[in-house]
């Protein structure tokens, strides 16, 4: 499969690029997504909710009221989950929401995640992607040219300048990683994905054969 190269100018540069069939050409596996997005979901959930037990509250222990007479039920102290600022009865605990999944099922997901993108036509491979200086203005116009303004995007680079990173901070929808480091849900949450060569070339070599 092949793909036309563009330059930052959103102008084609003449050159076409072959996709790896084995990750941009298979059949996508949504199920794989699916669980590895809901994966990535769960472990960013903090976990830290808590509802205090009895042992845990300090009230009086006086008897409420007398035992007899009163024509209510006996009860016991005002830690009592059937008072009003006593304890809760079975109340959440921290614990972590992550869970394990397969490195395999994972090396699937993220292949089906490119194999979408390229098969809705939303993959854009591009020469380069720089800007001289650290401006949000330079970065935008980049954008513009390659018709992905306004759009959530996800950029792949391989040797990141550092004015990439900068002149992106202020641009929302828009996030910049190295091939390296994207994930599943940063792939199938953008709606375009560009990526330059040299990330193309190393995604595609941590991806083959996995």
């Amino acid at each position: 499969m092949k793909v036309k190269v563009l330059n930052q100018l959103g102008k084609e540069t003449g050159r076409e690029i072959e996709l790896s069939d084995e990750i941009f050409g298979s059949e996508p596996n949504d199920h794989a997504i699916w669980l590895a997005v809901r994966q990535h979901q769960a472990a960013l959930h903090q976990g830290t909710h808590k509802a205090k037990e009895r042992w845990e509250i300090s009230r009086t222990t006086k008897k409420a009221f007398r035992q007899k007479g009163t024509g209510g039920a006996r009860r016991g102290d005002m830690k009592s989950p059937l008072v009003r600022g006593g304890a809760r009865v079975f109340g959440p605990k921290p614990h972590s929401y992550d869970f394990k999944i397969n490195k395999k099922v994972k090396d699937v997901a993220k292949k089906s995640a490119f194999a979408h993108k390229v098969k809705d036509g939303n993959f854009i491979v591009v020469d380069t992607f720089s800007v001289s200086a650290p401006k949000t203005k330079d970065f935008v116009a980049i954008l513009k040219n390659l018709n992905v303004s306004g759009l959530k995007s996800l950029i792949l680079i391989h040797e990141g300048s550092e004015n990439v990173f900068l002149s992106s901070r202020n641009i929302a929808k828009t996030n910049v990683l190295h091939a390296s480091q994207a994930g599943i849900f940063d792939v199938m949450d953008a709606k375009k994905v560009i990526i330059t060569e040299g990330a193309l070339k190393e995604l595609e070599a941590n991806l083959t054969n996995n």
